[in-house]
C-alpha cells in the first residue's frame, strides 16, 4: 500500500505536479492531510480527499486513477475538451478534476494567484483565450454571482464569462433568478451534479454522463459508475454502509440526497438529512431554501433548523445584507413565507430572518453551513 504525499491543496501548482505523477503509478496525494502523512492507501490511488463538507463530518473519500480518468474522459465526450482555468481550490474534488482534464487534453490550465477577483477572472481568461484551444472552467453559484454583478458594469467581465465553451457550475444548488441572469447575459452554464465520491461532477444539466446510471431507491438517489470513490481511508464500516453491490454486482454509491429520475432526467430535490419535523410534519430545508433564493435579495441564503417550543422545529433565513434586503426586513421575511407557504404549506414557512454582512463559506464557496448554524444558536442565547 502506498504512502500519501500530504498537501493542503494551497498551492495549485503543487497539486498539478504531484497528480501529475500520481496518475502515471507515482505516489498518492494526501490533499488536507498534511498531519497525516503516515497513512496507506490502497494500491492504485491516485488522491485522497480529506473533507467534512458542509455537514462538518470529516471523511477521506479515496479515488483511484482509473476513477478521476474516467470522470475527465466522460466530462470531455460531452461538453469537448481544451484549455481549462482554475478558479476553485485545488484541494477540493472540482478544482483537482480541472487539473485532471487539462492533463488528459494536453493543456497548460491557467490558474487563478490569490483570492478570487472579477478582474483577475477576466484578465486570466483573456490570458487563456490567446491559446486557440476551446476554453473552460468551474465555478461554484457564490462566484457566478460575484461575476454576473461584476459584468452590469465591467464589460471586461461580460467578454470573459461569454468567451467560456462550458461554464460548469456546481457544488450546490443554483438558483433559477442566477441562472436565468446568465441565461440573458449569453453565457453558456452547464449545471452538474456529484460529489467527491463520483470524482466530482457526474450528471450534467440533469443528464448522466456516459457509463453512468442513477437511480432512485426509497426516494434516495444512487449512483453507479466508473468514476466512483474505492471508499474512505480508514472507516470500512462507512465504506460499507455507503458503498453497495447488488445481486448482479454493480457497486452504487448511496448519495443521501433525495431525488428521482424522469424519463432519464435526474431531479435532486435536497439532502435526505437535513430535514425538520415541524408540528409533526417533516419539512426538507432545502426545498425551503430553493424557493427562498428565487425571491430577489435572496439568492444566496441559507435555511437552517431551530428548536421550537411551540412547533418541536421551525426553520430560519440567514441572508447577506444587500440592496434589496435593507428596505424592510420584515416585508421581506413575509414575502418568502408567503412563497414556502404557497408551494409547500404554512407549516414550512420560516419563522425569522437574521441578516449578516457576510455569509460564512468554505473554501471551496460553499455556505459553512456548520457556522450559519453556531451564529443562529448564539443568536438564541442572547435573544
Amino acid at each position: 500500500m502506498p504512502r500519501l504525499i500530504g498537501l493542503s491543496g494551497d498551492d495549485p501548482r503543487a497539486v498539478l505536479d504531484g497528480i501529475r505523477h500520481a496518475l502515471d503509478g507515482g505516489p498518492a496525494l494526501g490533499l488536507g492531510m498534511l498531519d497525516d502523512v503516515r497513512a496507506e492507501a490502497p494500491d492504485g490511488t491516485a488522491a485522497v480527499i480529506a473533507t467534512s463538507g458542509s455537514s462538518g463530518i470529516p471523511k477521506r473519500v479515496v479515488l483511484s486513477a482509473g476513477a478521476l480518468r474516467a470522470s475527465a474522459r466522460a466530462t470531455a465526450a460531452r461538453i469537448g475538451q481544451g484549455r481549462w482555468l482554475l478558479a476553485l481550490p485545488a484541494g477540493y474534488v472540482a478544482g483537482l478534476q480541472v487539473l485532471v482534464r487539462s492533463l488528459l487534453a494536453g493543456t497548460d490550465p491557467v490558474m487563478l494567484e490569490g483570492r478570487f477577483r472579477p478582474e483577475a477572472f477576466a484578465e486570466a481568461t483573456r490570458a487563456a483565450a490567446g491559446g486557440g484551444d476551446g476554453l473552460y472552467t468551474s465555478l461554484v453559484p457564490a462566484q457566478l454571482a460575484t461575476l454576473l454583478d461584476a459584468a452590469d458594469e465591467d464589460t471586461g467581465v461580460l467578454d470573459a464569462l461569454r468567451a467560456y465553451r462550458a461554464v460548469l457550475v456546481g457544488g450546490q444548488a443554483l438558483p433559477e433568478p442566477l441562472r436565468d441572469r446568465a441565461a440573458d447575459a449569453g453565457i453558456r452554464l452547464v449545471r452538474t451534479y456529484g460529489s467527491s465520491e463520483t470524482s466530482g461532477g457526474c450528471v450534467y444539466d440533469g443528464l448522466p454522463l456516459d457509463g453512468v446510471t442513477v437511480r432512485a431507491v426509497d426516494g434516495e438517489l444512487r449512483i453507479s459508475g466508473p468514476m466512483l470513490a474505492d471508499g474512505y481511508l480508514g472507516d470500512e464500516e462507512l465504506t460499507a454502509r455507503v458503498f453497495l453491490r447488488d445481486a448482479d454486482g454493480t457497486r452504487w454509491y448511496r448519495t443521501g440526497d433525495l431525488g428521482l429520475v424522469e424519463d432519464g432526467v435526474v431531479r435532486v430535490h435536497g439532502r435526505a438529512d437535513n430535514v425538520i419535523v415541524s408540528g409533526g410534519i417533516n419539512v426538507s430545508l432545502d426545498r425551503v431554501e430553493r424557493i427562498v433564493r428565487r425571491i430577489p435579495g435572496f439568492a444566496g441564503a441559507v435555511v437552517v433548523g431551530i428548536p421550537d417550543p411551540r412547533w418541536g422545529e421551525a426553520s430560519v433565513i440567514v441572508a447577506a445584507r444587500g440592496e434589496e434586503l435593507r428596505r424592510s426586513e420584515a416585508e421581506q421575511l413575509e414575502r418568502a413565507r408567503d412563497a414556502v407557504a404557497a408551494e409547500i404549506g404554512r407549516h414550512a414557512r420560516p419563522a425569522r430572518l437574521i441578516l449578516v454582512d457576510e455569509l460564512a463559506a468554505l473554501p471551496s464557496g460553499k455556505p459553512d453551513r456548520e457556522a450559519v448554524r453556531r451564529l443562529v444558536s448564539e443568536l438564541r442565547r442572547t435573544d
